[in-house]
């Protein structure tokens, strides 16, 4: 617990940016987009697609 009090804030701060981004992209809907991206690329590569 002492350790998680010690982290930088530059450290808290990349980790929160991240996750607001994170939000921002799952609220505009682009979670789906990469899905179906990953979907085609593994269909490729398996020689199904």
């Amino acid at each position: 617990m002492i350790r998680l009090l010690r982290t930088s804030r530059a450290g808290i701060l990349a980790a929160a940016a991240g996750l607001v981004m994170m939000a921002v992209g799952i609220d505009r809907g682009e979670m789906a987009v990469v899905l179906e991206k990953a979907i085609n690329i593994c269909m490729e590569c398996i020689g199904i697609g």
